[in-house]
Order: structure tokens, then sequence, then C-alpha cells
């Protein structure tokens, strides 16, 4: 496993006018199940289909109707549940929680109060090279998505759209253990990057499949010392939630500006009210919704429509065997097995998908340090030049590795590798075969080099001397070489030779 040193969190601490202030952050992420039927009926999950066209009867509340689980959604969150090193609880329960908005049919939403499906577990978030922080979490439970409610298509009307009900969420809900902005964006990042390696949620915010309610509050410094030694919430002031955050950027403004908000309140003598805000990113503030409910306000109650889940525990340790390497081992596995640096194996196990097209390429090419530059350098630059994903790249792993594979033959260059993956990028094809079909093999014969290089000399005594005077200025002559042979003479070769002739 990856060798992390775990520190306590830094507190961002923020200046007012009576002195210093700390934030206190948690947060709960709602991570659409990867699943193509919805949680409690069989109707797609497919995103930009027509409004209203993925609805069941189950969905509409239809009259008589009653839920059946979707047995894969509930394995989906256990997985997720095995990644973040969770309790799984073996009994669990749905409960209705109770509340009237027009996108939810029913009047209620399916959902877990009582008895989660998953209890305790923790993320590690990177903080810096080798330094990690650990994110407690509390619970993740199961519950139905609502539609969604449609107002800028008319001036007069606002319209419902319904495909969203009930599809499958898993709410992630975090101790107060984060302690400012950055660390609150790492914090989603990371568990973003955890459920696409488990394949239990795709992660993509903008389309909503993974959104943030960012709960904020300020304290004074030692206050949270306090809290941790009695779990009084009252050490950690009145918190307001964030409803909605589906951008990084925007969660760390949205809690900036609230911090500065509620320390302005209390600094004037006033109280920070608990309430439910939503963020305007045009004017990058935050803005009251409605007051904060309580678990009370909604009346929650057993759903008398669904038995409690009872789970075996072979089935639980069934799913746990079969989980995929998760990003902090496969990045242990790169640097250990490849020599990477802790940068270049962080960029490369950020996304599932990079990892496993590097892996290609080093296994193809045979050697991980340099397969690990041209997929960082050369391949990533380009995608985000043209912006494009790695999933669209025009040169396959195969086609990079053998390019790479070239370069350690002495085939070709380094330099000639660059114009030969601009090549295969416009044009596809075989690497080996355009090199031979277009000349462009590296030039390894000493003799043709050595002409090269005494031609240049004879015609340059001047330089010659400077050369002599400054060995520094032996460059010169290198790069007359490469340009007489078209950049195709070996680089070490060169050098070597126009070091001797020079007598340097």
């Amino acid at each position: 496993m990856l060798d992390l040193r775990t520190e306590s969190p830094t507190p961002k601490r923020i200046a007012g006018a009576t002195g210093e202030w700390e934030l206190v952050i948690g947060m709960e992420v709602h991570a659409q199940v990867a699943s193509n039927a919805k949680l409690f009926s069989a109707a797609s999950t497919r995103f930009g289909a027509e409004p209203n066209s993925n609805v069941s009867f189950v969905d509409a509340a239809m009259p008589g109707m009653l839920p059946v689980v979707n047995e894969f959604c509930i394995e989906q969150a256990v997985r997720t549940g095995l990644g973040l090193k969770a309790q799984i609880n073996l009994l669990s329960a749905f409960d209705r929680k109770n509340y009237f908005y027009p996108d939810l049919p029913q009047g209620y939403q399916i959902s877990q109060l009582y008895h989660p499906l998953v209890g305790e577990g923790e993320v590690m978030v990177e903080m810096g090279e080798g330094v990690a922080r650990r994110v407690r979490i509390e619970r993740i439970h199961v519950e139905q998505d609502a539609g969604k409610s449609i107002h800028d298509m008319d001036p007069n009307m606002s319209f419902v759209d319904l495909n969203r009900t009930g599809v499958a969420l898993m709410e992630i809900v975090s101790r107060p253990d984060i302690r400012g902005p950055e660390e609150a964006a790492a914090y989603v990042t990371k568990l973003r990057q955890i459920l696409r390696y488990l394949g239990t949620c795709d992660g993509n915010m903008q389309n909503g499949n993974l959104r943030a309610d960012v709960n904020v509050s300020v304290c004074r410094p030692g206050d949270y010392e306090r809290y941790q030694e009695t779990q009084d919430f009252s050490h950690l002031g009145t918190r307001c939630e964030i409803k909605n955050m589906n951008s990084m950027r925007f969660i760390q403004a949205a809690i900036d500006f609230e911090a500065r908000r509620q320390i302005a309140i209390l600094e004037d003598g006033g109280a920070v009210v608990q309430e439910t805000r939503l963020f305007d990113p045009d004017r990058g503030e935050t803005r009251s919704m409605r007051s904060k409910e309580e678990a009370h306000d909604y009346r929650y109650f057993p759903c008398p429509d669904l038995l409690p889940l009872e789970l075996e525990q072979e089935w639980v340790d069934a799913i746990a065997a079969a989980l995929p390497e998760l990003p902090d081992a496969k990045k242990a596995r790169f640097m250990a097995d490849f020599g990477l640096s802790d940068y270049d194996a962080s960029v490369l196990t950020a996304d599932v998908v990079n990892a496993a097209y590097f892996e290609a390429v080093a296994a193809e090419a045979g050697d991980g340090k340099m397969a690990a530059n041209w997929v960082i350098n050369e391949l990533f630059g380009r995608l985000k030049k043209d912006g494009l994903e790695i999933a669209d790249s025009p040169v396959s792993a195969a086609q990079l590795a053998g390019i790479v594979r070239l370069i350690r033959s002495d085939a070709i260059s380094g330099k000639i590798g660059k114009d030969l993956f601009e090549i295969v990028w416009r044009e596809g094809g075989d690497p080996a075969e355009i090199v031979e079909a277009r000349g462009m093999k590296q030039v390894t014969d000493t003799g043709a080099i050595e002409a090269a290089v005494d031609e240049i000399i004879a015609a340059n005594p001047a330089q010659v001397e400077k050369a002599q005077a400054n060995p520094k200025l032996a460059g010169w002559f290198v790069g007359q070489v490469m340009k007489a042979t078209g950049g195709k003479a070996n680089p070490k070769a060169v050098n070597a030779i126009v070091t001797a002739k020079l007598g340097l």
C-alpha cells in the first residue's frame, strides 16, 4: 500500500475584526448509482432522453403501484462501502421522508434514516506528496432521486421532468473533519476517483450524477479540539448547508464566501441562522433558500411497502473479493514496479481509464518510466490541446508503445519520435511501418556521422577556436550536424564525435 503520513487537519484560519476564526466543514455527497434501471422500477436511467420518457407507473406514483428493490443497486452501494473501508450493515431498512415538491410525485422520498446500509468508513485525502488526511465517513444510505423542475422554458410556466425520479442515489455523509475549501475539493475529488475505480458511479458532475451538499460553520481556535474531546457539536457553531454543488471550483468559492458571511454576522453581534442556501456562481455568493429542516420536520417513518434488507455475509464477502485495485494501491504499485515519482504516479492514477491506458503502453513498450513520460507529456498534452478525452485518442496504447519501442531500440531519436507521434495522431498507421516507408530511421553509422562532423568543422574554423576556448559552444556543432542529417543522426553519437574531433 502507499506509504502516506497521516496528519491532523490544518484548519483554514480567517482573520476577523475581533480575532481569528476557523472553518469546519462536513459534506453530504449524492452519487448516482451506475445502473441501467432505477432503484424501485425497471425504468431506464439513460441521461438525455426525451422529458418524461423514462418513467414507469411506479416512478409516477400511480395508485396501487408498489416498489421492488433493484438488487444490483444494493450491490453497488455495498461495493462502495467496501471500497471506503466501511462497515456493511447486514440488516438495514427503508424509511419515508415526507415533504411536498412538484417533482416528487409520491409526496415522499424513500430513503434510509434509522438503519442505513453502510456504516462508518474513511477517505484518505492526499494534501501533498506523501501526506494524507483522514476524513471519516459517518454513513452511506441508499435513496431515490427526485425529478427536475424547469423554470427557464417559459416566462409564465414551470415544467416538470420525471426522468430522474426514482434513480438510485448513494448519500455519502462525512463527519465534520474537513477544515478548508481546498480540503473540501480534494475530498470530493478523491471520493469521485474511488467511485469511478469501483464502477459504482460515473462521477459526471456536469450531468448531476455527483453533487455535494456542503455544511459550513465557523468557530474560534481551540473549539474544534473541544468538540473532538466531548463530541458536543455546539462547539462548532451553527452550520448552514449549501445545496447541490457540482463543481470543485464552485465548492471552494461557496465555502470561502459562506465562512466570511458567517464571521461578519457573529462579529456584528448577530447569530447565524441554521438554513439551507444556494450558491450563485455569477455573483460568487450564497443566498438563502429555506430554513434548515431537522429529521422530525420530515416525519420519517419506516416504509410500509418494503421489508427490511437482510444481507448474507457470504454475499458481502464475494463482493469484497471481486473489488478492483483502488487508486492508492495502484499508485503505490506504479511507483514500486515502474520507478515512477509520486507526482507522475498521481497523474497516471487520477483516472481509472488513464491508468489502464498507461499500463497497456508500459507492458508493450517494456519501459515504464519512458512510457509514463510519453503518456503524461505528449499524449495528455495533445488531448488537452484538442479538448479530447483519452477514450477518444487517435493514438492507441499499442501505437504509442510502438513509438516508445522504436526510441528504445535507437531506431529513431526522441525528436523523430515526436514527429512520428504527430503523423500517427493525424493519419494513424503502424509506427514501425511509417518509419520504414518515410525514411525516418536514425543514422547510427558512425562513419557517416564522422564525415558530416568533419565537413562542418572544416567549414567553420573560427567557430572551432571559440569552442576550444569555451567547450559549452560545442553544442553549435551538434546542432549543425543534426540539421545537416535532417535530424536523423543519433544525438549521443554526434556529441561523442564532436567532442573528440574538437579535442575537448
